[in-house]
């Protein structure tokens, strides 16, 4: 299975709280540029986990809409910047594993923050390393659930495309 790993785009640094940050014209930019990425590998999503920050959502749901992809998101309030990565580990693993049959997930998108989506790469794969993501990269790691683990694919940003 796939998961893809992505931080919000570029947000503002002006807002009444952390949570309520925006996307800037250069983050809905990002996120765009990443959705149009996401199509051009012919990835399938087949489910999306969403952190509750406007920043964050404003990014999935630019992606989504380029993708054309109408499917199920959640929105959970334990990815944000102060996530714990054991604890979305064990989330993924009992809700990967929960999935059967033609309600298998295969491909999955979880739209974040740093640090969470660093250490959550290095929690999640074998060499261990915690990659720092520029605004809206996406880290995709080739998941093996009976293991626990998987191999970091790539992690590609906007700049990477440009």
């Amino acid at each position: 299975m796939q998961l893809y790993i992505m931080r919000h785009g570029q947000a503002s640094p002006i807002a009444n709280s952390d949570a309520e940050r925006q996307l800037t014209k250069q983050g809905q930019f990002e996120a765009e540029i990443m959705g149009k990425w996401l199509k051009s590998m012919q990835v399938n999503l087949d489910h999306v986990l969403v952190s509750p920050f406007i920043r964050a959502q404003q990014t999935a749901a630019t992606v989504r809409a380029t993708l054309n992809w109408t499917g199920p998101s959640t929105n959970c309030d334990f990815i944000t910047p102060s996530g714990n990565a054991g604890q979305v580990h064990d989330y993924l693993d009992g809700m990967l594993a929960s999935s059967r049959g033609e309600n298998a997930i295969e491909e999955l998108l979880m739209v974040s923050h740093m640090p969470l989506v660093s250490y959550l790469v290095e929690d999640l794969t074998f060499d261990r390393k915690s990659p720092i993501f520029q605004t809206a990269a996406i880290a995709q790691i080739d998941y093996d659930l009976h293991r626990m683990k998987g191999q970091l694919i790539r992690l590609v940003s906007p700049h990477d495309l440009c």
